[in-house]
């Protein structure tokens, strides 16, 4: 059942409302800012049928072949298989796309996960969730996820204020329920469907609420209406930004103006519990091609800045040799949480493999706080050149090229042409209106940094820290039950 590049864009032609820059956007596989990335995504699918790529891209099973990013893992080859895939699509395409689904599938595993919990509130709940994975799979849709709410006033109850502020339930029908709100997710006009859950909440002590909602939300259903944000592709020539050019993931305001959502899509419904849990083990799974996505990010700033350092000839001053190696080891501590949270998995409440989550998360945040300290290095390594380099128009004009020639030429080797390609991919990938966009991207995509450490908080194991300084200082057991009460 896995889809076709080509299938995938005839299904993004349904009548959709979608808006850009205040204009009605009609195809959006077609329009100048969505199609680079509707083509890499359609590029995606082609490569799950590709000879060439097809084997690292799909698993099979009973004779039919599936999409290996949205396979549930059992096994750490499992995890491996999708690891390799995640780097074919990176080293095929040329660069880093975030958004694209297997990312986002993750979520909804979290959620089966808690199908005790679920169970306990509504029996239909679980079945709807295990039922959505299994149906991802054999359809191979663009699953994305509509996560975080415009806010409002974050003091208040989400009732006590515009009550459309958050996505809510305003009634009930036959059919399923009727939502109205808001959502922003990255991708959303050019998929197929998102799941749609609650943003942090003050729930008070209410165990019931109209806004603790998990669904399923078709991306053309009635009501839904797609406002994005004006994209970087076409402001400028590819050959100057090729980056932004082509790797730019359109961020949507998803305004849900009375969508009906069916029973069979409600994945859980007014109980806080199920809201808080999906909350607190929403990136269960998701963290991880998250942080491997980083590990690309990593790669190609090394390899932007060492051949920036390598062109000049800078490469053997132990200054320079030093700035590497801190890239060096930032690139390398995010591969070794990776690998390590997989070596040590765990086993879920539900029977899948589980990366090890103390080791993932913690690698999240090595990845993560030391993602602008890491950028500004290589600003520093590849100079100041990248913010002064003419555009490439200059480089081929009849009266300024020799000029240009002359002065970016360093060597046989190293000619105007290539020297101004490098600073060119330099200069997106850490200068660019486009790199300010990519770093302020992940509070969004990876959650917060306070987020972050909230959830090393809860899964790193204190009782083993405790244990050895209550021995080495002779504590009495009395203390010891105390202290591991309060770490549990």
């Amino acid at each position: 059942m896995i889809r076709t590049g080509e299938e995938y864009r005839a299904s993004l032609r349904d009548g959709r409302q979608v808006w850009m820059s205040g204009e009605r956007v009609e195809d959006v596989t077609t329009h100048p800012m969505f199609k680079p990335l509707v083509d890499i995504r359609a590029r995606i699918y082609d490569m799950q049928h590709d000879a060439a790529t097809a084997s690292k891209m799909t698993y099979e099973e009973d004779g039919e072949k599936f999409a290996i990013g949205l396979k549930l893992p059992f096994a750490q080859k499992d995890w491996a298989d999708k690891r390799e895939a995640v780097d074919l699509v990176c080293n095929d395409v040329g660069g880093i796309v975030t958004r694209v689904g297997d990312e986002t599938i993750g979520e909804m595993w979290s959620l089966w996960d808690g199908a005790d919990i679920l169970n306990e509130i509504d029996v239909r709940f679980a079945a709807n969730i295990e039922r959505h994975i299994h149906s991802a799979i054999k359809n191979d849709p663009f699953h994305v996820s509509a996560n975080t709410d415009p806010k409002g006033d974050r003091s208040k109850r989400p009732q006590d204020q515009d009550p459309d502020m958050l996505v809510h339930v305003v009634r009930e029908t036959d059919e399923g329920i009727i939502i109205r709100g808001a959502k922003y997710e990255t991708a959303a006009a050019y998929s197929n469907q998102a799941f749609l859950k609650p943003t942090i909440a003050n729930w008070g002590d209410a165990k019931l609420s109209d806004y603790a909602l998990g669904c399923i939300v078709r991306m053309n259903a009635r009501g839904v209406k797609h406002i994005c944000r004006t994209g970087f592709a076409g402001r400028a020539p590819a050959a100057d930004y090729p980056l932004s050019s082509k790797f730019d993931e359109i961020d949507t305001l998803m305004v849900l103006e009375d969508v009906l959502v069916p029973w069979e899509d409600i994945l859980f419904y007014q109980h806080t519990r199920a809201a808080t849990f999906i909350r607190a083990t929403l990136h269960r799974y998701s963290a991880f091609p998250f942080v491997q996505r980083t590990l690309s990010f990593a790669d190609m700033i090394i390899g932007a800045a060492l051949w920036n350092v390598k062109q000049t000839g800078l490469e053997r001053q132990q200054a320079v040799q030093e700035k590497l190696a801190e890239l060096a080891v930032w690139r390398e501590g995010i591969n070794a949480h990776l690998t390590a949270s997989i070596a040590t998995a765990e086993k879920s409440p539900n029977g899948l493999l589980m990366p090890n989550q103390s080791l993932l998360f913690t690698g999240r945040v090595h990845a993560m706080t030391n993602l602008p300290r890491m950028m500004h290095l290589a600003r520093e390594l590849c100079g100041g050149q990248i913010c002064v380099t003419p555009d490439a128009a200059s480089f081929e004009a009849p009266e300024t090229s020799p000029w240009l020639e002359k002065f970016y030429t360093i060597n046989e080797r190293w000619v105007s042409d290539d020297r101004r390609k490098l600073l060119a991919l330099a200069r997106d990938l850490l200068n660019s209106d486009y790199a300010g966009h990519r770093l302020t991207f992940q509070l969004f995509a990876q959650s917060p940094p306070f987020a972050h450490l909230a959830a090393v908080y809860r899964t790193f194991d204190w009782n083993g820290p405790l244990q050895f300084a209550h021995n080495a200082a002779g504590l009495s057991d009395n203390v010891w039950g105390e202290a591991k009460d309060a770490a549990q």
